[in-house]
């Protein structure tokens, strides 16, 4: 081994999830490491559309590391607002003098559909560092016409040529790279995790609680809890999972279930509406809920359903799973594939079809002994689907495109 690695990484902007891991990037003993963002708003206060709700993350998002903040070509956002990001925002510069300032050997990417990050790609490719590319794209990610497929196709032709390695977050992105003509020793897995220790503790911490919350709710001890947790929206599918419940909810087989929906949205007024016409206590409404109360919601339940039209991953699935409670998802979540798996710790349904996912809550809920085993498995999955394995996928992937400067 000679002199440390030099490693960039570039992205739109700090990322909750992903700032543990930066961390545990910069302390590797032979890597030098300094992240740059395009936009640095979540590090503020901001205001979330949907929700109107003011957003403040609970967790450090540039402690630990070195990082950089690039110069805007585009106009800055307002101050307190979500800043939308696109094929063109946020327009940072200042990178290829970045890469030069830090002589780099590798630069890795979050995010191929950014104008900016495409820039980053020729600046680095003329300086000879080795490119890295991490995305959530997948098969399922977008509806896509055959001429829109051929483009794509076409684009990867042309976008291989500035591409070292290929990060995968989990099968189905993979799978989405060897689709588009990528060589699969060129890919990597480095899964889109979430911080397993933190959200584990929180559930534990949270259980001591569990039946004061439990009574402040209305919830009598033995009756299952099915958890939504997400944006009340169409995407999100909160209207099929309430109907879903509703044909099943009187089976005397599932212990009289609850449904707890936390979130906020457009079609809160709705889904309480109908909820009123199922008996009084069948379905609760918990609101918006804080990253540091969330926790307390996954501990609260036994089964968790994710139920969205469309999902590129779905980290909420991760999190539950840290708590131990079984997982039931649509087969277009890209999270579903990787991490639940039917008859071990949940169940998959087709997507939109309300008579399949009523199959899948009855057959989760219908057994307590199973659905508590289910719990079990979720964690042991999740355990090995952790930051330690994305970073063992990116020293793998630095070790490929930099053979002998660094032990996988």
């Amino acid at each position: 081994m000679g002199k440390k690695i030099r490693l960039a990484y570039l992205v739109t902007h700090p990322i909750p999830y992903q700032a543990p891991l930066l961390r545990m990037m910069a302390a590797q003993p032979d890597i030098e490491f300094e992240a740059f963002f395009g936009t640095d708003f979540t590090t503020r206060p901001f205001v979330a559309g949907e929700f109107k709700q003011m957003i403040d993350w609970d967790v450090p998002l540039l402690e630990g590391y070195r990082s950089t903040t690039l110069a805007r070509l585009d106009k800055q956002p307002q101050a307190g607002v979500l800043e939308p990001l696109s094929l063109w925002r946020p327009l940072s510069r200042g990178m290829a003098r970045e890469l030069d300032r830090g002589q780099f050997d590798a630069l890795w990417i979050h995010g191929y559909a950014h104008v900016s990050h495409w820039a980053a790609i020729a600046s680095a490719k003329k300086r000879g560092i080795k490119v890295m590319i991490r995305d959530e794209a997948t098969p399922i990610s977008a509806q896509r016409s055959g001429l829109k497929r051929l483009a794509k196709r076409a684009f990867f032709e042309a976008f291989k040529l500035g591409i070292d390695a290929y990060l995968a977050i989990g099968e189905l992105n993979k799978r989405y790279y060897v689709e588009h003509g990528v060589d699969p020793k060129d890919i990597f897995s480095v899964p889109y995790a979430v911080d397993n220790d933190r959200f584990k503790a929180q559930a534990q911490e949270a259980a001591k609680n569990r039946a004061a919350f439990k009574r402040d709710l209305g919830i009598e001890e033995g009756r299952p809890v099915v958890l939504f947790v997400a944006k009340l929206i169409e995407r999100k599918r909160p209207r099929l999972l309430l109907d879903a419940f509703a044909k099943i909810r009187a089976n005397p087989a599932l212990r009289d279930p609850v449904l707890a929906f936390a979130g906020d949205g457009p079609q809160r007024a709705e889904l309480e509406a109908l909820a009123n016409a199922l008996p009084e206590g069948s379905v609760k409404f918990l609101g918006f809920k804080r990253q540091n109360e969330l926790p307390a919601c996954y501990d609260l339940c036994d089964a968790f359903v994710l139920p969205s039209g469309q999902e590129a991953w779905g980290l909420v699935v991760n999190e539950v799973m840290c708590a131990g409670k079984a997982v039931i998802c649509s087969d277009m979540i890209g999270a579903a594939p990787d991490l639940c798996r039917p008859g071990e710790n949940g169940a998959i349904f087709r997507s939109d079809d309300v008579d399949d996912l009523a199959r899948a809550l009855t057959d989760v809920l219908g057994d307590a002994d199973k659905l508590a085993a289910y719990g079990k498995r979720s964690l042991e999955i999740v355990e090995r689907w952790s930051y330690r394995e994305d970073v063992a996928g990116i020293r793998a992937a630095l070790a490929h495109v930099l053979p002998g400067r660094i032990i996988p």
